[in-house]
């Protein structure tokens, strides 16, 4: 099956799912607090079905999370990167992520999503790029702000807010991911 390319940060080594992700990925998938405005999975074989659904769609879209491995660690942090949602594909284009709870705070997640946004703008030529997060989530909504997203509206039938960032946007100052 292929499968994204590799992409690195000053961080992060982001690559395509591999079988021995699985174990860390549900540890942090798992964890109820850390998952409690997302998605929370409920066994190992959830999380391992979630994440084939996802690298599956990469033959059709052309895209697909990634692995998140901190490189200072050769660690498993966090998965996360363009997505079509398997089981909801017409909300088009979206960037999602989780990172381990261990690191949050650290700008990881602010790292995985403008890398995200450097590969769709600058190699997949796509014109926007959306995100999805529960208002409460106070943490991820600083992560899309930060990176330029602008709320969108309030989505009743998914309890979240949707965000949107064009093409054209710019950058804050001291983002890496545009300036290759």
């Amino acid at each position: 099956m292929p499968e994204p390319p590799t992409r690195r940060t000053s961080r992060l080594l982001l690559r395509a799912l591999e079988p021995a992700d699985v174990d860390p990925l549900y540890a942090i998938q798992g964890d109820s607090e850390a998952m409690c405005f997302t998605y929370c999975s409920p066994s190992r074989l959830a999380t391992a079905a979630q994440l084939e659904s996802y690298a599956a769609r990469y033959s059709e879209d052309g895209f697909a999370p990634w692995t998140a491995v901190l490189t200072a660690e050769d660690r498993v942090v966090g998965w996360g990167g363009l997505n079509k949602d398997p089981n909801e594909p017409e909300w088009g284009v979206e960037v999602a992520y989780y990172i381990d709870r261990a690191c949050w705070g650290r700008g990881l997640a602010s790292e995985l999503v403008r890398e995200s946004l450097a590969y769709a703008f600058d190699e997949l030529g796509l014109e926007q790029v959306g995100a999805f997060a529960k208002p409460e989530n106070v943490a991820s909504v600083r992560v899309l702000e930060k990176c330029g997203f602008e709320r969108v509206r309030f989505v009743p039938e998914l309890k979240r807010d949707e965000y949107r960032i064009s093409k054209d946007f710019s950058l804050p100052p001291g983002s890496e991911a545009r300036a290759r």
